[in-house]
């Protein structure tokens, strides 16, 4: 999964979005009245040439993008666009930290403590803008990690619920889990039941505060359980026992990352 972040910083304002393949009739989608505007700078392309990762048809349409740029128009006021630079920023790890460790990378920050340091602006400026709009967060986040597992069978092949461990009961949950065990449950549903029964389940703001704010740390409060299900019942439990799992960056948290930066962000996933 690749993360790019594009920063308003590094374009020129208002610039003519071309592309590269029409004829010289094709209309510009730009104000035509904007003075002094500078033609794109077609990018060196190598780069996404050496990108892995990536199919034949992705790479391409990446290239074509860096060549024109990415418009964008102010939602209000059309007369406001610019356009941005599409560049490959380097690499990321596919782990949970990953759309952190890519906004430190886009601007120049590289450090494992700075990608914690986004997670807790990210959570502190969602609990500040949860607001009026909490019935409609807490019902999407009660849909992306505590689906009702009744439905949805028609569009997902596996769901998950997602629940969160306090770390220092970890003991406590493995001892009740083993003396179900020793009763003669299967270690999963006996699993399942006791983390179902004792931890909390990621299914409104405060419980995605909690989530959101796991990199997989040993310092984390807590620890991530999976509960795999399909439609015929129980997959498979992750239990996650060394605390290495961290909260994946949703759109909850990129919209919130894009609110704390005054940016757009943008999601490009291979």
């Amino acid at each position: 999964m690749g993360k790019l972040i594009c920063d308003s910083t590094a374009s020129s304002p208002v610039i003519p979005w071309r592309d590269p393949t029409s004829t010289p009739s094709s209309i510009d989608l730009v104000d035509q009245s904007s003075p002094a505007i500078t033609p794109v700078a077609v990018v060196d392309t190598s780069s996404w040439e050496n990108v892995s990762s990536l199919e034949d048809q992705q790479r391409k349409h990446l290239i074509k993008i860096q060549s024109k740029g990415v418009l964008w128009k102010h939602p209000q006021d059309q007369n406001a666009s610019m356009v941005f630079r599409l560049s490959h920023g380097g690499e990321v790890e596919a782990d949970g930290n990953c759309l952190f460790t890519a906004c430190g990378k886009s601007m120049g920050v590289k450090t494992v403590s700075y990608a914690r340091d986004l997670r807790r602006r990210t959570v502190r400026r969602f609990l500040e803008d949860l607001g009026s709009e909490k019935e409609a967060i807490e019902s999407a986040i009660k849909h992306m990690y505590s689906p009702d597992l009744k439905s949805g069978w028609g569009i997902h092949v596996v769901q998950e619920l997602k629940l969160l461990a306090k770390k220092d009961d970890r003991e406590v949950l493995e001892s009740a889990i083993s003396e179900l065990v020793h009763l003669g449950m299967q270690r999963e549903l006996a699993a399942e039941s006791i983390y179902k029964e004792r931890c909390i389940a990621v299914d409104d703001g405060p419980s995605w505060a909690k989530y959101m704010s796991i990199s997989g740390s040993p310092d984390d409060e807590y620890d991530i359980i999976t509960l795999q299900y399909t439609e015929e019942g129980l997959l498979t439990v992750d239990e996650n026992i060394d605390g290495h799992a961290a909260a994946f960056g949703d759109d909850i948290a990129i919209e919130c990352l894009a609110t704390e930066f005054k940016r757009e962000i943008f999601v490009v996933r291979n």
